[in-house]
């Protein structure tokens, strides 16, 4: 029989999800910050700062989604809500003190609307930023939870939301520009964004803020809370029985959520120069969740990993492949659902466990993973954050 393993050893150390965590966040970050400026064009930064943008919806959808077992649909509304209130800042912003933004004289009377005015302040924009989708997704939130509205119901009810604000900004033609959008951009917060300077700026700032992000989520993850929230997501009657309203738990997290979607609709609209209904419906909205589906819901970094990598395979296959990009995104994510249920990040996971299985000697049953090892269960992946069905409700009972 052989010998356990130091887990003081190189080996060991590797074993500690925590350790794997924050190493897979380091090396992130020198990708992020160190390789990806030295060898892309500045084209080739700016779709990639577009793909953090959208990678950050991702990080919320593994929380709620992948945490919290809530199937969001309507990540768009939020997205939106973001982006629109940053374009609206910009266009205020370029229209100077007092001016009226230029499609406002083009479509409408030349008046700017009561409520845009507060948006001519940089600090009114960004406080609605981080609190306006969080408070819509609280009040959505609260009304439907409390009701025990869940699972498939829940997912057509947020899909409709996201539906019907894409014919809201679409119908308000004189104060959302239609279905053109906002666009047309000339600076951002005094900055000039035809500067590749600044538009390079604008790159490290969609990249800090990915980063924190995903440690925010992950200290969620292992705290009081994270245990609740996976145990709501697998016995929310037992929760419930527990003393804890299960309603309150989920609405914490889908308002995380929709605060970080809202934050990358607000860093995308410079990032892209254009803000749209196309951007905010049904499509895009279902689009963030395949990325996430692929990359692994119930890890930290799948999603974000997942969402990179089809928004960087849908541009590249579609400029060789324009009319058949959607048949290799389907394709994929069929392929992804049938033989990795948990995404690409599970991958770890099945290799660690086959290598056990081959290091066992002849005749002996294969070592299970130990505390350290945190092996994934049926609907968490492998980054050890989890507790099983069985003993998430206990814990969250042992900390009251």
């Amino acid at each position: 029989m052989s010998a356990p393993r130091s887990t003081t050893s190189p080996a060991g150390l590797w074993r500690r999800p925590a350790l794997r965590v924050w190493i897979g966040v380091a090396v992130a970050a020198v990708v992020l910050f160190g390789l990806a400026p030295a060898v892309l064009s500045d084209f080739r930064l700016n779709l990639l700062a577009k793909f953090l943008c959208l990678a950050m919806v991702a990080v919320g959808i593994g929380l709620a989604w992948g945490r919290g077992g809530m199937l969001v649909l309507g990540q768009g509304v939020f997205f939106g809500i973001g982006g629109y209130l940053m374009a609206m800042h910009m266009k205020l912003s370029d229209a100077g003190p007092g001016g009226v933004p230029d499609f406002m004289l083009l479509y409408g009377d030349g008046v700017v609307p009561g409520w845009w005015e507060p948006f001519r302040s940089p600090l009114v924009t960004v406080l609605a930023i981080l609190l306006l989708p969080a408070a819509v997704a609280t009040l959505l939130g609260l009304a439907v939870f409390r009701r025990r509205v869940r699972g498939a119901y829940f997912a057509i009810l947020s899909q409709a939301l996201a539906a019907a604000f894409a014919i809201l900004l679409v119908g308000q033609q004189k104060v959302t520009g239609g279905t053109n959008g906002l666009n047309g951009f000339r600076s951002f917060f005094g900055y000039d964004l035809a500067d590749p300077i600044n538009k390079r700026m604008l790159y490290f700032i969609a990249a800090g803020v990915l980063i924190a992000m995903v440690v925010v989520v992950r200290l969620l993850m292992v705290s009081r809370y994270g245990e609740l929230l996976v145990a709501v997501r697998d016995q929310e009657n037992r929760v419930r029985f527990l003393g804890y309203d299960p309603a309150n738990v989920k609405v914490v997290a889908y308002a995380i959520a929709a605060c970080f979607a809202g934050i990358g609709g607000a860093l995308f609209a410079p990032v892209v120069g254009i803000i749209s209904p196309a951007d905010v419906g049904v499509i895009p909205s279902i689009g963030f969740l395949v990325g996430v589906a692929i990359g692994g819901r119930a890890t930290l970094l799948g999603p974000v990993l997942g969402a990179v990598a089809v928004s960087w395979a849908e541009t590249g296959l579609s400029e060789q492949f324009p009319s058949f990009w959607t048949y290799f995104q389907g394709a994929l994510f069929i392929l992804v659902v049938a033989f990795l249920p948990q995404g690409f990040a599970s991958l770890g996971g099945l290799w660690r466990r086959r290598r056990a299985v081959g290091d066992a000697a002849p005749g002996e049953p294969p070592t299970h993973p130990g505390p350290t090892d945190a092996a994934p269960d049926r609907t968490t992946g492998d980054d050890g954050a989890d507790a099983t069905p069985a003993d998430a409700a206990p814990t969250a009972g042992r900390n009251a």
